[in-house]
C-alpha cells in the first residue's frame, strides 16, 4: 500500500491554494451538469484547511447554494450550537459535503452524483489531512461505511482505508452521526445526536 505524504504541516495558505485548484478542476470538467445548470453556487467548504477534524454532510439546500457555504440554514445554526457546546467553532474544523450542488427542490443526491464527486473529496481529504472525519447524516456514512446502519454505529469511531484517485490509500478515523437537518424535526435524534457530538472529542482523543 503507498501512502502519500501527508500534508499536515504545510500553511494554511497553501492547502487553501490547493483546495482552490479542486473547485477549479470541478467547475473545468462540468461535474454533474443537470445539477450545475440549476444550481446558484458550487458549495466548496468552510472552514479551517489545517483542521484536525472534517464534518462531512450529504448536499448543499437552498440558504447554502443561495450564499456558497455549507451549513447556514436552520440545520447549520444547530450545527454550530452543538460545536460551540463541545468546545469548538466553525474556525476550528472544516466543513463540506459529498455533492457540491443543491439537488432540486432538496431531494437526496442520487448514487451517481456522489460517485461523481467522490475524488473531489477525496482530494479535499488528502489536502486537509485530517485526524479524524464526521459523517453528517446516512449518505455520507454510506461513502464511507456501505455496509453499516447508522442507528446502530451513530457515535463510534471506524477506522477505515480510503483510497484516491491515484491509487493510494489512507486510514482514516470515521465517527458517523445523525445529520443536524434531520435531529431538528425529531426529538429523540436531536438528544442523541446532541450526546454523541459532545463526545467527539474525547472519541477521537482516545482513539
Amino acid at each position: 500500500m503507498t501512502k502519500q505524504k501527508p500534508l499536515s504541516d504545510m500553511p494554511d495558505a497553501s492547502k487553501q491554494d490547493l483546495l482552490d485548484e479542486v473547485r477549479q478542476k470541478i467547475l473545468a470538467a462540468n461535474i454533474t451538469p443537470d445539477l450545475a445548470a440549476q444550481a446558484q453556487n458550487l458549495v466548496m467548504g468552510d472552514g479551517n484547511p489545517n483542521a484536525d477534524i472534517i464534518f462531512i454532510g450529504e448536499a448543499p439546500g437552498k440558504n447554502e447554494d443561495e450564499l456558497g457555504l455549507p451549513f447556514v440554514g436552520a440545520a447549520g445554526k444547530f450545527l454550530n450550537e452543538m460545536l460551540a457546546a463541545a468546545g469548538m467553532d466553525r474556525s476550528d474544523v472544516y466543513i463540506t459535503n459529498i455533492v457540491k450542488y443543491r439537488p432540486p427542490n432538496n431531494r437526496d443526491p442520487l448514487p451517481e452524483e456522489k460517485q461523481a464527486f467522490w475524488p473531489y473529496l477525496a482530494r479535499q481529504l488528502e489536502i486537509i489531512d485530517p485526524k479524524a472525519i464526521v459523517t453528517l447524516g446516512r449518505h455520507s456514512m454510506e461513502f464511507f461505511l456501505p455496509d453499516a446502519k447508522i442507528s446502530e454505529v451513530h457515535g463510534h469511531a471506524v477506522r477505515k482505508h480510503v483510497r484516491y484517485h491515484d491509487n493510494t490509500e489512507h486510514e482514516w478515523l470515521i465517527v458517523p452521526l445523525y445529520h443536524p437537518a434531520a435531529a431538528l424535526y425529531n426529538g429523540g435524534l436531536r438528544q442523541t445526536l446532541i450526546d454523541d457530538f459532545l463526545n467527539v472529542p474525547e472519541v477521537i482523543k482516545k482513539l
